[in-house]
């Protein structure tokens, strides 16, 4: 699935008058991951109390794709920075809200990457922002059956994803995880790798506690030695 950037633009901003009718997207480029640009909400959006109705379609149907994660963010950075991880392996990105995740592991020379998302309007949005990155993505809603490694950014936010975590192990070979809001995981075979701080673009007044991702990885190979 890809959409022309204009075309896949003018489709976000559909999708985001949906639950913030004041809200607009822009192109803009995510602060230390060069050369990504991604269509966003846009940075002036008012921080103050929302009208009645308008929070009960956020509460209904949140646009978390228009963001970009402090957790996405520090993967993407981090991939960049070493991309031996993923160049030239087959590569999904499990959750991929805007799809920077996505977008990074393809610049950094994956040969195949798939972006899953269950919520449509993230899929548009990591198909579009692809398009403007002049990569290729396969968007789709569900996982496939196996690939070399399996990315996950700010998905364990709430602990009944946590499950996430061994679905992980069944569809990959490799797993990297990046989450700002866990220190720690429950299962002990994945081991912390790096920790980076990372802030959520735009920042609408993130808590600072949330500024540092933890990065994890899980390995088939290392469970089998």
């Amino acid at each position: 699935m890809r959409s022309g950037g204009a075309t896949g633009i003018s489709e976000l901003q559909a999708c985001l008058q949906k639950t913030l009718p004041m809200g607009q997207i822009e192109v803009v480029a995510v602060p230390g991951c060069a050369p990504i640009k991604l269509g966003l909400i846009s940075a002036d959006f008012p921080t103050g109390p929302l009208p009645p109705e308008v929070m009960r379609d956020v509460i209904a149907n949140p646009a978390y794709w228009a963001f970009c994660w402090g957790s996405g963010l520090a993967l993407a950075r981090f991939l960049l920075a070493d991309p031996a991880w993923v160049a030239g392996k087959s590569v999904v990105d499990l959750g991929s809200g805007s799809g920077i995740v996505a977008i990074a592991a393809a610049l950094a020379g994956a040969a195949q990457v798939t972006a899953c998302d269950t919520d449509a309007d993230a899929r548009a949005a990591t198909a579009a922002n692809a398009a403007i990155n002049r990569v290729t993505i396969d968007v789709r809603a569900t996982l496939p059956e196996s690939r070399d490694i399996l990315l996950m950014a700010d998905v364990l936010y709430d602990k009944q994803n946590l499950p996430l975590l061994a679905l992980a192990q069944s569809h990959s070979a490799r797993v990297l995880i990046a989450d700002t809001r866990i220190k720690e995981l429950p299962d002990p075979s994945y081991r912390e790798v790096a920790q980076l701080e990372a802030f959520t673009y735009p920042n609408l007044g993130e808590f600072d506690e949330f500024r540092t991702a933890h990065i994890f990885s899980w390995s088939r190979q290392a469970q089998q030695q």
